[in-house]
């Protein structure tokens, strides 16, 4: 803030998440200054958020910090900032595929890019996301130079309809655990459990529902209440954590951790994902392509479930079920026997 004037957001809903959207140079250049800023604003730590913009999950409790690209061939810098609900904290650990839906539309209302002067119809931003060193190409419909909101396309829990944001990702793999695979194999025992560590995008653990005594179809709302289960998989991530260079986790907000089971929704495999502490009500676009890529791995738990249930996703997707609907990732493998 700059003598009691305050400090512009753009509160924006990308894919089955919601944020607040700042331009780099508003706020301020330390990061322990920045944080508290934002932690203010959000209104944590505080279960409710109730004195912020935060909406009291960790789906809604994110940052995105964009400025113009000074980088060949790259029009955005985007940098994810997950805040903490109930905590003091504030991680860079971690990409957001969900909040990169908005970068575009963000950056277009905010001047960032100059090309899109009179445009109407599909435009193209391509955009650095700094947490993983990665680029991807966002695809938004503009209107005399100015973002389309209004549309027909519907994501699976987010209710109505809005215009489409397809995102192109390149070369993710990697980017928060050096390697797809951080431990060099498709499957670990972590924890007595048999997991695959990977790192797509997000770092996910992905492991068998029934691995850890659930069926896989429980509501969010069942598995945050079992507690034994809550305690197994806190086990597993903390573990995994070294496994996959991140180090230390319990403070960190990820891995994530995703057990798959068999669908019931006509899709590949069903999901239940902790983000790391609470049960998402859908998929990550970056956990989704993890999930996605272990399940395409040869020797991995959810490849097996595959092959127990006689399902072969069709070439190159992979459709999740989750929650609140389905998830179709669109994923191209190599380099594996």
């Amino acid at each position: 803030m700059a003598d009691g004037v305050g400090v512009r957001c753009m509160l924006l809903r990308g894919g089955s998440s919601k944020g607040a959207y700042f331009l780099a140079d508003e706020l301020p250049v330390l990061a322990a200054d920045r944080d508290r800023l934002l932690l203010r604003l959000l209104g944590s730590p505080d279960p409710r958020q109730i004195d912020g913009i935060g909406g009291a999950h960790p789906l809604t409790s994110k940052v995105a910090v964009v400025s113009a690209s000074t980088r060949t061939g790259v029009d955005l810098d985007y940098l994810f900032l997950q805040v903490g609900v109930e905590e003091a904290l504030v991680s860079d650990g971690q990409n957001c595929g969900n909040l990169l839906a908005g970068i575009a539309p963000f950056a277009a209302e905010r001047g960032l890019l100059p090309r899109t002067a009179g445009v109407t119809g599909e435009f193209e931003a391509t955009i650095y996301m700094v947490n993983t060193e990665s680029v991807a190409v966002a695809t938004m419909t503009l209107a005399n130079g100015c973002p389309r909101y209004d549309g027909q396309t519907a994501i699976s829990g987010v209710p109505g309809t809005a215009a489409p944001i397809r995102l192109d990702f390149a070369d993710v793999a990697g980017g928060n655990c050096g390697a797809l695979l951080p431990t060099g194999r498709p499957l670990d025992v972590v924890a007595g459990v048999a997991c695959t560590l990977i790192d797509n995008g997000m770092p996910v653990v992905v492991l068998r529902a029934d691995a850890v005594g659930i069926v896989g179809n429980e509501t969010c709302a069942e598995l945050e209440a079992n507690a034994a289960l809550r305690s197994t998989l806190e086990e597993i991530r903390l573990a995994a954590g070294p496994l996959m260079n991140l180090g230390d986790v319990t403070r960190a907000t990820t891995p994530k951790l995703t057990m798959v089971s068999a669908p019931t929704q006509g899709g590949d495999l069903n999901t239940r994902s902790f983000i790391p502490h609470r049960c998402h009500d859908a998929i990550g676009v970056l956990g989704a392509l993890s999930v996605g890529t272990a399940a395409l791995l040869p020797g991995t738990p959810a490849a097996g479930l595959l092959a127990e249930l006689g399902i072969q996703p069709r070439a190159g997707e992979v459709t999740l079920e989750h929650p609140t609907g389905t998830f179709t990732a669109a994923i191209t493998v190599g380099g594996f026997d």
